[in-house]
């Protein structure tokens, strides 16, 4: 097995070895893929789970992804955060509306695209304020 997976290693990294922050972070990468295969697999087998909670375990996955590489000194994406976010944003919003049983469908798309561009706003203005 080691040997398969230093070939992997040489395989996907041209021109050098990896060092233990490539490796953990590609593990970790490998850990979450696995997490959300098997998350998808559950949510199809039950489907009496209510609307949104599909994609509340996915959010969590990509951030508890993003928390483990923050505790280990891995840079986190900003990338798969900003999923994340999106993703609890959209499953809170479709749970909320099969809870509170709303006499409206919210606007879930809108409310999506709104929180995403609030992310990156908001992003831009920390990243500004650090430079000066």
């Amino acid at each position: 097995m080691n040997g398969q997976r230093y070939l992997y290693q040489q395989q996907f990294n041209i021109g050098g070895t990896m060092d233990n922050t490539q490796i953990s972070n590609r593990n970790l990468d490998t850990i979450a893929w696995g997490a959300f295969f098997i998350w998808w697999g559950i949510t199809e087998l039950l489907g009496s789970l209510p609307e949104g909670f599909g994609a509340i375990g996915v959010g969590l996955i990509l951030l508890g992804l993003n928390m483990v590489r923050s505790m280990k000194g891995i840079p986190t994406s900003g990338f798969t955060t900003i999923l994340g976010i999106l993703a609890l944003v959209w499953g809170g919003l479709e749970l909320a509306g099969a809870v509170l049983s709303l006499p409206f469908e919210m606007p879930v798309f809108a409310i999506l695209l709104i929180t995403l561009g609030l992310l990156l706003l908001g992003r831009e203005i920390l990243h500004l304020s650090d430079q000066k």
